[in-house]
């Protein structure tokens, strides 16, 4: 196995297949940051979203994905551009994976790729135990969606944070409170096949409690975009905390809990989830 990628394997406590490939995914996660870093996407874009936070805030939920956001509106985007570099890097390190660019939808301003591992020849690259690789299927595929808006809400601001593994680099990524408010636009608006996201409560729990300062301005643009806020009316303290109270109102909390207990390290944080606790949580945060 190579040095670094066992150094990187040493920060998780794996035991279990589950832990195995949750730390197996993450690994390609940050790799597939430093490719990026090298091709100077950062440049251009920066880095938001749960695995944000996972990989530079070590919130301790699971993410999946890669979320950026342009730092401008930018028509002619091609996240193609960058495919080779994300190859290169991640089989530098010894994984034969691949990166492939999903058919952009006309009316989306999202662009999307997937990096794809064969989950068990990965495994076995990092030296898992017999009896955890022999759990998986052989065939089976991970795959870590890329995604960039190219076309984001304005009014955020951004900072370079520096991860230390596989190698020191930076990434540029939004400042916490800008963070906070694209949180909170999911929270509000994002519904996740007719339901809504369990993760994006256990986030908003995360800012209340860690870093409560939302910037109400971000949100506003978020909600302005996505025709939650007509153009020329302002998203007030009020307005926001009674679609917040709305919003508590209708959610169903067992549905909640159950979607984000797979992502999560100690699925008894979630046994004091009600609509009080989330009233109470939400009392917490610091408009800016």
């Amino acid at each position: 196995m190579n040095e670094v990628i066992a150094r990187m394997l040493d920060r998780y406590e794996s035991k279990s297949v589950e832990d195995y490939v949750r730390a197996l995914r993450e690994i390609l996660q940050e790799i597939a940051l430093l490719g990026l870093w090298r091709s100077k996407f950062f440049e251009k874009a920066a880095f938001y979203g749960g695995t944000a936070l996972r990989i530079l805030y070590g919130i301790d939920r699971y993410s999946e994905d890669l979320d950026f956001s342009l730092l401008k509106p930018m028509p002619d985007f091609d996240i193609s551009r960058y495919i080779s570099a994300l190859e290169r890097e991640v089989r530098s390190f010894g994984f034969q994976a691949s990166v492939t660019v999903r058919e952009k939808n006309a009316e989306s301003p999202v662009q999307s790729a997937f990096l794809k591992a064969d989950t068990l020849k990965h495994l076995l690259v990092i030296e898992t135990a017999e009896d955890i690789a022999r759990q998986i299927p052989r065939g089976q595929v991970m795959k870590i969606r890329i995604e960039v808006d190219t076309d984001p809400p304005m009014g955020f601001d951004t900072e370079n944070k520096f991860l230390l593994q596989p190698i020191p680099f930076s990434v540029r990524t939004f400042v916490l409170s800008d963070l906070f408010a694209g949180k909170m636009h999911a929270v509000l608006c994002r519904r996740w096949k007719s339901r809504v996201k369990g993760r994006d409560w256990y986030e908003l729990v995360w800012y209340a409690a860690h870093h409560p300062q939302l910037h109400l301005g971000h949100l506003e643009q978020r909600m302005i975009q996505s025709g939650h806020v007509k153009e020329g009316e302002h998203l007030t303290k009020e307005k926001l905390f009674l679609l917040t109270s709305n919003a508590i109102d209708k959610l169903d909390v067992n549905q909640v809990k159950k979607e984000v207990e797979p992502f999560v390290k100690n699925p008894e944080a979630l046994q004091v989830w009600s609509k009080g606790f989330f009233r109470d949580v939400v009392k917490r945060i610091v408009l800016v």
